[in-house]
């Protein structure tokens, strides 16, 4: 079973970085010279994704033009000489990838936001990727890692982390009994429970494979609290029906969600960039030494 399809749910209104999201997305917010959207499409199409689905609103229409083409800048482009800035344009959605876009009336979940997204992916395997979570995997994506996992199991793999007990409240945190190469069979998933209720230390973060069983279980998921359907609770349910594989990815992750961690991507990415780590770097530096 090849995955070649990724839902993107893009509906939400990015409360957190107001105003800078009052008329421009939170996906759209650049970490250096690209917006987070794009690290997580990139994500999906180094795993094999070709079929790209984004979950959006009336407010998203950014997104769909970022990964359209503009015939207008390209030509400027042309004439001008500027073939590697024309590359760079055009190589945004390589040849052989689709777009397609689906509206969220209202937002309810991040489960109600993948349920819209069933007549699209049809009776297949699919992955689910939330661009708040940038994830740098180094030599393999962290999709193309579960890619592996899913192979050898045949099972929905859901990409976990180590979390410290203070921040289970901020997480669905998962019950297993032992891990073999980072990988354990999940016995039980809990939404966001205190420190003292975890059922252990290892936390869900935004990369999923997941079998199309779970549409029909998220149409029976009842909303929970702010009136959402949740995806951890149709996970639950799935795990009573069939394996469900938790995955400790090889890399690092930055929670973009939050002002701090997306600070921290960007200091990262800028550190790592071709043309400005260096001189970046030396800015810092000079931050510290004044500041000192």
């Amino acid at each position: 079973m090849r995955v070649t399809k990724a839902i993107f749910p893009v509906a939400g209104l990015g409360t957190r970085f107001l105003p800078a999201t009052k008329a421009n997305p939170k996906e759209m917010l650049p970490i250096v010279d690209k917006p987070l959207i794009q690290y997580a499409v990139e994500d999906a199409i180094a795993a094999g994704i070709t079929e790209l689905i984004f979950v959006t609103s009336s407010s998203k229409r950014s997104i769909e033009d970022h990964f359209d083409s503009n015939y207008e800048l390209e030509s400027n482009l042309l004439d001008r000489g500027k073939y590697d800035l024309l590359e760079i344009v055009q190589d945004i959605l390589p040849e052989g990838v689709s777009c397609a876009y689906i509206r969220q009336k209202s937002p309810q979940g991040l489960g109600h936001a993948v349920l819209c997204a069933k007549q699209l992916v049809s009776n297949e395997p699919f992955a689910v990727l939330l661009a708040d979570d940038l994830i740098d995997g180094g030599q393999q994506s962290c999709l193309q890692q579960m890619m592996t996992v899913f192979t050898q199991t045949h099972a929905s793999v859901v990409a976990v982390e180590k979390i410290s007990p203070a921040e289970t409240k901020k997480y669905g945190v998962i019950d297993v009994r032992s891990t073999e190469n980072r990988i354990a069979t999940i016995y039980g998933i809990v939404e966001k429970p205190l420190p003292e209720e975890a059922p252990s230390n290892l936390g869900v973060v935004g990369r999923y494979i997941l079998t199309p069983v779970i549409f029909q279980l998220l149409e029976q998921t009842s909303k929970g609290s702010h009136g959402e359907i949740q995806l951890t609770d149709a996970i639950a349910k799935l795990l009573q029906i069939e394996k469900v594989m938790a995955f400790q990815f090889h890399g690092r992750r930055y929670d973009c969600g939050s002002k701090l961690g997306y600070l921290e991507a960007t200091v990262a990415y800028a550190l790592k960039h071709p043309e400005l780590g260096m001189d970046f770097a030396k800015l810092l530096e000079g931050f510290v030494a004044c500041s000192a």
